[in-house]
C-alpha cells in the first residue's frame, strides 16, 4: 500500500527562517546567498527555485531525496545556529515558502522561495556592522560577505546593507542588530536617511584608510630622501 502525504492548500505563502552568507557576484554586480549545509555549493537568488544538489532530474523536493531548500518554522531556532563557530558570519532569512513543500516536525523541504528579510549581527570584533565586506573566502564567481563595522570595513571590498538590497532585488529588505534599514527603494526613488548614514560611515572609513595609507608613504618618502642627502 503506497502512503500518502496529507495535502495542503494554505491561504497565504507559510513563512520559515534559515540561516545563509549574503554572496556577492565577481563583477559586483548581483547579490545572493549560500547555505551552510550540502546545498552550500549552489548560491541562490532572492526568488529563486530549487534544483536537486546530486544532479537527479526530478522535481524538488521529491520524497525519496533530501533535495529542495529548507528552513524551519520557529525564528529562535534558526538564531541558536548562528551561535556555532562556523557560522558566526552568517545571516538570519525570513522566507515566504512557495511551490511544493514536505512539511516537517521542525520546518519544511520545499520547491521555491522568496527572502524577504535578511538580519545581519554584529561584526566580529563586537561593534554594530555598517557594511558586507569580502570575507576571504567564496565559492565560483561568488565572494562569500560578513557583517563589518567601519572600522574593520578599512581596505576590504565592501557594499552597505541598502547597496547589498538594491543589488538583490526583489523588494529584499536588510536589517542589522542595532536597528536596521528599510526596504530598499523602487527604482529612480531617492535614498533616505537610514541608506545615506550607512554609505557615510563606508566611505568615511575607506577615507580613513587612505588616509593612513598616504601618511606611511610620505614618512617612508621622507626617511629615503634624508638618507640619500
Amino acid at each position: 500500500m503506497r502512503l500518502r502525504l496529507p495535502v495542503e492548500r494554505p491561504t497565504e505563502p507559510p513563512t520559515g527562517y534559515k540561516i545563509a552568507h549574503p554572496v556577492l557576484s565577481q563583477d559586483g554586480t548581483r547579490a545572493g546567498f549560500t547555505g551552510v549545509s550540502l546545498g552550500g555549493a549552489l548560491p541562490y537568488g532572492v526568488l529563486d527555485d530549487a534544483s536537486c544538489v546530486y544532479g537527479r532530474r526530478h522535481r524538488a523536493p521529491a520524497r525519496l531525496c533530501d533535495c529542495g531548500f529548507h528552513c524551519v518554522h520557529d525564528r529562535r531556532a534558526a538564531e541558536a545556529l548562528l551561535c556555532t563557530a562556523e557560522h558566526r558570519g552568517a545571516t538570519l532569512l525570513e522566507v515566504s515558502v512557495l511551490g511544493a513543500y514536505i512539511r516537517f516536525e521542525r520546518g519544511f523541504r520545499y520547491a521555491r522561495q522568496r527572502v524577504r528579510t535578511v538580519s545581519v549581527g554584529p561584526c566580529a570584533c563586537g561593534a554594530p556592522a555598517v557594511a558586507l565586506a569580502d570575507a576571504g573566502w567564496g565559492r565560483p564567481g561568488w565572494r562569500v560577505l560578513a557583517p563589518v563595522c567601519a572600522n574593520c570595513a578599512r581596505g576590504r571590498a565592501s557594499v552597505s546593507p541598502a547597496g547589498f538590497a538594491r543589488l538583490a532585488g526583489e523588494g529584499l529588505r536588510v536589517v542589522t542588530e542595532a536597528g536596521g534599514t528599510p526596504p530598499a527603494p523602487v527604482a529612480g526613488a531617492e535614498p533616505g536617511v537610514p541608506e545615506l548614514v550607512a554609505e557615510a560611515a563606508l566611505l568615511q572609513a575607506r577615507l580613513d584608510w587612505f588616509q593612513t595609507q598616504l601618511a606611511r608613504l610620505g614618512e617612508h618618502g621622507s626617511g629615503g630622501g634624508a638618507e640619500r642627502g
